[in-house]
């Protein structure tokens, strides 16, 4: 037996005061760990809940060429002016691409298997890289500054990349599609991503800019400059200005 001050006390009482003395440190971590966890958790939903958005002018669906000529004219460039382009020019560009063509349904401008639309559309300017968000018709900031040259870079090289006044990046979440269509999920992404790139191509083609497609990329080196999220890989970059003469 043990005596102190107050009186005295069984072995076995000092070993329960023993062990709880060990298991403090254990319950202070663990309680850390979820207050941690919780504050992560309200930093992401907040960050996304706050994210800084652009809203893009309204478009239209009618123009001053025809398809026709859109199809006719359609040419591959890879030498551009500096001058940017406006908010209208690129509103149109984007809806084209991957815009809402019926508000009662969220169909887009180009078909999508099942229409899961897995194509994630990304935006490159002298100002910064954004995501554009077809249900709003708005861009959201993803980075600030001007990042053309690291997609030259990721590009091979290929600095007419850099040069372009806007840079447009389709990407894909195969997952998507992968949860209705399994192994032919790949080849449904690539069909939507050729027909809505045509869309855009004819798109600027209508607003007399020139355009190329450009497949020739690190798609790693890509995601990580343009912080891309781990599910959207990048399919194509399609450079868009006006022609240098």
């Amino acid at each position: 037996m043990l005596q102190h001050a107050a009186g005295f006390i069984p072995y076995n009482a000092h070993a329960l005061l023993r062990d709880f003395a060990f298991k403090i440190p254990y319950v202070i971590i663990v309680f850390m760990r979820k207050r941690i966890i919780t504050s992560l958790i309200l930093i992401v939903f907040c960050s996304l809940a706050y994210a800084e958005t652009i809203t893009l002018p309204q478009s239209r669906s009618t123009g001053q060429m025809s398809l026709e000529e859109a199809i006719y004219r359609r040419r591959s460039e890879r030498s551009f002016l500096e001058t940017p382009l406006n908010s209208t020019q690129i509103s149109q560009l984007l809806w084209a691409c991957q815009g809402i063509t019926d508000p009662q349904w969220n169909f887009r401008s180009a078909p999508s298997a099942g229409s899961l639309y897995p194509l994630e559309i990304y935006a490159v300017d002298k100002t910064g890289v954004y995501h554009y968000l077809p249900l709003e018709h708005k861009l959201e900031v993803i980075v600030k500054g001007d990042k053309r040259q690291s997609l030259a870079r990721a590009a091979l090289a290929q600095t007419f990349v850099a040069e372009a006044p806007f840079i447009v990046i389709v990407s894909a979440n195969y997952n998507k599609t992968r949860t209705k269509f399994g192994s032919r999920a790949e080849r449904y992404v690539y069909i939507e991503a050729g027909t809505a790139s045509e869309n855009l191509l004819l798109q600027a083609t209508a607003l007399g800019l020139k355009t190329v497609c450009v497949g020739s990329f690190w798609d790693d080196v890509v995601a990580a400059s343009m912080s891309l999220p781990p599910d959207h890989e990048p399919l194509l970059l399609i450079p868009i200005g006006y022609e240098k003469k």
